[in-house]
Formats: structure tokens, C-alpha cells, sequence
């Protein structure tokens, strides 16, 4: 759907993403927005050509000050209180509209007064809404935890001023909308992100292996899947890699496999071959839980967050709650060869990259034309209002 031109001209436009230095989920959608975009400039804190398989070459790329230190995937983390700055230092007066990309601070850009931004979100900034307790009880030192915990407090006072900022939010899931709504004060419409389904095939015979494939963080509570299936003595194949992942090859036993990262061919020969795909995180909305599906393969997801969207309980898999006994209790009493593989399939064709393609240029000219037939002032005026940064506006705990 083509953007309609503003005051007779087509609009200026730039994409934001909080980082882009490998690619997970929510760079694989940022991809799909620069396909909708082909000429809108990007701008991202810092970009690791090599680290993106070379996927954003070509296109105009500007990078905030942090780009001097080169950090990469495994050590961007340490830059973590500089983040606000550097998104916050991006010149965006030349664009008449902004897309952010958003699971920490995109969406914080500081946009003109006549810009209108629109923010897909993620996910509010994971470690200091919704995982903030767990991130802090893992700092055994009181000094760290105290420092941390100032940290977390400041960032979710910039955080929520910052939302204010944004004229339109998207959601890539109910459960994310929700958490807008909660941490924010702010309205949003889902809008599921794309998924490329094209990319997958049912086989004729799929192995014995059940199947993780994440990034190896500790949020992602892989640990739960290895010790249930150390308890099985069942084959877990754990495709993936991050900090997580000595301390995870250290608790597994002989019948758990890590792979490491794998390429996109890699991964949809592994769904396709599991005997199904555990997910023990709560995502919010967890894409490789379509790409399962997509390939034939059913879905063991803990009953939370954005798999009770894309996973039909019964049909293309089947929910579990708690602790690593709840997921090897669910893993003996389901049986994978009573889903049909043509299920799953149909089921994840409504996530598909089309579908996507279609929603977002839609609430994008929506936002637009409201912009347009809006007198501008309440606009402004919220603005203004919440122009300051880091440390101002609403006490947050």
C-alpha cells in the first residue's frame, strides 16, 4: 500500500532500529520494514556489517557515537547506560515520517514537531519493565544490585517520557499491547510480525530430536528445557549461541546437542526434521514458533505471552506451565504423530510476510492522515511537554 503524498509531495522517510548487529527477530523485521522502505535512510546506535550477513548493504545507514568503540553482539551490553544518549543525538528534522523499530529505545528518537513517528514495539525495554526483579536478583553483590537498581529507575523515567513522544504504537502482539498500555499509558494496535513461511516444507519423516533454537540468553530459561530432558534422557537439539551458553553445555547431559548459531538453511532443515519445537521463554510473540509450524513441526510452548497467539493448544501443539518437571510431564503425555503436519502449516500461513506487508503501510497512511486532519496543536503540545530527558517527568519505582 503506497503512502499518500503529504501537501503534494511524497513523504521523507527513516527507519530506526535499536541496534543492528546480528540478526534475531526483530532484525529479520526491521528487514521486512526496509523492504516496504526501499529508499528511507536508517539509523540504528550501532551496525555490524558482518554480524547482518551484509543483509543491510546498499542502503544509507547512520550510526550514532558509539559506532567509534565497534562493539559488537557479545559486548554492546557494556554500553548500556550510553544508549538513551546516542538514540537521542539523531538528527531527524529532514523526514516527514519516522519508523521505529523498538525492543529497548528506538522509539525514543526525538522527532520534529510536524514529524509523524510511529514505533513498532517488541517489546517495552525487557530488564527494566517486565524482567526487572529476576535481572536484579541475579546480582549477588549489594554494591552492583543497588548501582543496577538506579540504573533501572532513571531508564524507566526516560522511558516513559520518550513514549509520550510517539503519535502512533504498534504492537507485535496482545501481550505486548498490553504491556504498552501498562508501562506506558499508551493505546497500540497489533500488527504480527512477518514471517517467512516460504522458507519451510513438511518432510516425509521427521527425526527423534526435539528441538530449541534461541539465542542463548538467560530470559530465555534454556536451562529448563536441558534439565527435563537430562531427567527424559530424551535428544534435545539446542541450536543457538550467546552468554548463556558454557554454562548450559556444562548442566547437559549426552543426549542434549548444541549446534551453535546456525544459517537459515540450517534452521529450516532442523524444524523440519524435529519431533517437535520446545519453547520454555515467554515471548512476546516468539517467531520461530510460526516457523515450526510452517515446516510441519508442532510446538511445546509454556503457556504464556505471545505462543497463546500463535500456537492452537491440541491442533499445532500444546501448552505447559512451571518449572522443568511441567515440561517433561508435557513432553511424555504429548504424542507429536497425532498433529497433522497440514495444520500447523495453515496455521502459520496467517502470519505470513504478506500479511505484514499489507497491516503496517496501512496504520502508517492511517497515522499520516490523521496527522494531516489533525490542527496540529494537541500534537505539539504533548510534545513540548515532554521534551525533557533522562531524570524528569513521572516517578517511577
Amino acid at each position: 500500500m503506497p503512502l499518500a503524498p503529504v501537501q503534494g509531495t511524497t513523504p521523507r522517510v527513516a527507519l530506526v532500529h535499536d541496534f543492528l548487529l546480528d540478526l534475531r527477530g526483530a532484525e529479520r523485521v526491521f528487514l521486512a520494514m526496509c523492504d516496504l522502505w526501499p529508499e528511507a535512510d536508517i539509523y540504528t546506535a550501532v551496525y555490524d556489517a558482518d554480524g547482518t550477513e551484509g543483509r543491510f548493504e546498499g542502503r544509507s545507514v547512520h550510526t550514532s557515537f558509539l559506532q567509534r568503540l565497534r562493539p559488537t553482539a557479545r559486548t554492546f551490553r557494556g554500553l548500556l547506560p550510553l544508549y538513551p544518549a546516542a538514540i537521542e543525538s539523531f538528527d531527524l528534522s529532514a523526514y516527514d515520517l519516522v519508523v521505529s523499530s523498538s525492543s529497548a529505545w528506538a522509539h525514543a528518537v526525538i522527532c520534529d514537531v510536524d514529524t509523524v513517528h510511529v514505533s513498532y514495539c517488541h517489546n517495552p525495554f525487557r530488564y527494566a519493565w517486565n524482567d526487572r526483579d529476576r535481572t536484579l536478583a541475579q546480582r549477588f553483590d549489594p554494591v552492583s544490585r543497588a548501582a543496577l537498581r538506579h540504573l533501572f529507575r532513571r531508564w524507566r523515567q526516560w522511558d516513559w517520557i520518550a513514549a509520550q513522544r510517539v503519535d502512533r504504537y504498534l504492537a507485535n502482539s496482545r501481550a505486548t499491547q498490553r504491556r504498552i498500555h501498562s508501562y506506558f499509558g499508551r493505546d497500540s494496535t497489533v500488527v504480527y510480525p512477518p514471517v517467512d513461511t516460504d522458507r519451510f516444507a513438511p518432510v516425509d519423516q521427521p527425526g527423534e530430536s526435539y528441538l530449541v533454537l534461541s539465542e542463548l540468553m538467560r530470559h530465555k530459561r534454556i536451562d529448563i528445557a536441558v534439565e527435563a530432558f537430562n531427567k527424559l534422557r530424551l535428544p534435545l537439539t539446542v541450536a543457538g549461541d550467546g552468554p548463556e551458553a558454557r554454562r548450559l553445555r556444562r548442566m547437559a547431559g549426552p543426549t542434549i546437542k548444541f549446534t551453535g548459531r546456525v544459517s537459515d538453511e540450517e534452521a529450516a532443515r532442523l524444524f523440519a526434521t524435529c519431533r517437535a519445537l520446545v519453547v520454555p521463554s515467554v515471548e512476546e510473540f516468539g517467531i520461530v514458533a510460526v516457523e515450526a509450524q510452517a515446516a510441519g513441526r508442532p510446538v511445546l510452548a509454556v503457556q504464556a505471552g505471545g505462543t497463546c497467539e500463535t500456537v492452537i493448544d491440541g491442533v499445532t501443539g500444546q501448552f505447559w506451565s512451571g518449572d522443568a518437571d511441567s515440561l517433561a510431564d508435557a513432553v511424555v503425555s504429548f504424542d507429536p504423530d497425532s498433529i497433522d503436519p497440514a495444520e500447523c502449516v495453515r496455521n502459520a500461513e496467517q502470519f505470513a510476510r504478506a500479511s505484514f506487508a499489507e497491516a503496517l503501510p496501512r496504520e502508517v497512511a492511517e497515522a499520516l492522515a490523521d496527522a494531516r486532519q489533525a490542527d496540529g496543536i494537541g500534537r505539539r503540545t504533548a510534545r513540548v511537554s515532554a521534551r525533557p530527558r533522562l531524570g524528569l517527568g513521572r516517578r517511577l519505582g
